[in-house]
């Protein structure tokens, strides 16, 4: 029996059978108890070839994607990780995997508080609707992560012919997006009652975050393994220098990865923003990707610019910000980067902007004993259409205790910083 199991052809044909039998409707607990006996552990690429032979077969993805979460639920502790490779910090792989850590422990704080419902005050009823929708909020950035899947790995496995998998992920993709979203526009409804957001738990959002968990699972011990072994290095450097376009969920890499020899078309990461010789060319001047990084993070203010759609796009890093921001923001919807309590407020000014009422929202506010001015400003090209909004920050209090004059002249030899 033993030389039997040890074979590919045995183990996949026992595994595509188990599957079948929960499509006939047999329990799951049964069929993982099978698995376990007959099985033991798996390798993560059979899991793979079984699922795209089922497809071949005549299974319709549609029963597939029904018959995944039952699936990988049985799988789950039985696949086999010892053969995959090891990833390099930085590598589109590793950055999945820490948004996937980060993921999980958002997904865990939202049940937990999803099942403090009954303990929760009817004086702190508004408070704990503001802090779910928050964490809510949060979980939805998983969209980003979502879409680097669908956008940038999958088309490499399709073009190594894996095409199933896939496909039946990104099914799931948008049966958590679509979760995500309806959970989100259930704790914005006004005068949502307890007993009301009691019925939706068991039918929406506990499911929701589960989805969430569930595809963490079959990216660990299936997807990610598979992809390493399949693309190239070559493949994974022009996923990375894609990344950026659309952002990460949850999690700022602290490391970039450069795989060393590596000629690409992309060339190096600090040569992504420059043009042709090497310069920016612009009406009243030119200057390099790195000089104007330079000048950006020199100026003394605190500098984020949200794009005409509504997405964070970039944000200056100067030495000491006023405002802790981290790239994890990239491509994120400015709505969810502000308290709940506050949205309604950076609607109305980015509704004022677009529309033309306004093009200038000016703010103050005294914070750790600092005077701090908060101004946004409608940007616009020659034709007056809008481009979106720059966020400007600046610590003044400084700047209010001036008096006098200090013309250039009387400068002197600069104070130690």
């Amino acid at each position: 029996m033993s030389e039997l199991i040890n074979n590919s052809r045995f183990r996949k044909d026992k595994l595509k059978e188990l599957i079948l039998k929960l499509h006939d409707g047999e329990s799951a607990n049964d069929v993982r108890q099978q698995l376990i006996e007959s099985l033991k552990n798996i390798p993560y690429g059979e899991v793979v070839e079984v699922e795209q032979e089922l497809m071949q077969e005549g299974l319709p993805q549609e029963e597939v994607l029904n018959l995944c979460d039952i699936h990988g639920s049985v799988l789950e502790g039985n696949v086999d990780l010892s053969g995959a490779k090891e990833v390099p910090q930085g590598h589109p792989v590793d950055v999945f995997k820490h948004e996937n850590i980060a993921i999980k422990n958002v997904a865990v704080k939202t049940r937990a508080l999803l099942q403090a419902l009954d303990e929760v005050q009817a004086d702190e009823y508004e408070r704990y609707l503001l802090a779910l929708q928050g964490l809510f909020n949060e979980l939805m950035d998983v969209d980003k992560h979502y879409k680097r899947k669908e956008y940038l790995v999958f088309p490499y496995l399709e073009k190594n012919e894996i095409t199933g998998p896939p496909k039946v992920m990104w099914g799931k993709h948008d049966e958590i997006r679509e979760q995500l979203k309806a959970c989100i526009e259930i704790l914005k409804t006004p005068d949502l009652t307890r007993n009301d957001l009691a019925d939706s738990l068991d039918l929406l959002f506990y499911p929701a975050i589960q989805g969430l968990v569930d595809m963490v699972q079959k990216e660990e011990e299936i997807l990610f393994p598979m992809a390493m072994d399949v693309l190239t290095v070559e493949d994974w450097w022009k996923i990375n220098k894609q990344t950026l376009e659309f952002g990460f969920t949850l999690y700022d890499p602290q490391t970039e990865w450069k795989p060393e020899g590596l000629i690409s078309e992309f060339g190096d990461t600090d040569e992504t923003a420059v043009k042709d010789d090497g310069n920016i060319q612009l009406p009243s001047g030119s200057f390099t990707a790195k000089e104007i990084m330079a000048i950006l993070n020199t100026i003394p203010a605190d500098m984020t610019f949200v794009d005409k759609n509504d997405k964070v796009k970039y944000f200056t890093q100067g030495k000491e910000r006023i405002f802790a921001r981290s790239r994890s923001i990239i491509n994120r919807d400015v709505r969810l980067c502000h308290p709940p309590g506050s949205t309604h407020i950076v609607e109305k000014i980015i509704d004022d902007f677009k529309s033309g009422r306004a093009s200038h929202a000016p703010f103050w506010i005294q914070m750790k004993g600092k005077f701090i001015k908060i101004e946004y400003f409608a940007l616009r090209d020659e034709h007056g259409e809008y481009l979106g909004t720059l966020e400007y920050s600046q610590d003044l209090t400084e700047n209010r205790a001036l008096e006098g004059e200090q013309r250039i002249l009387s400068y002197g030899k600069p104070k130690e910083e």
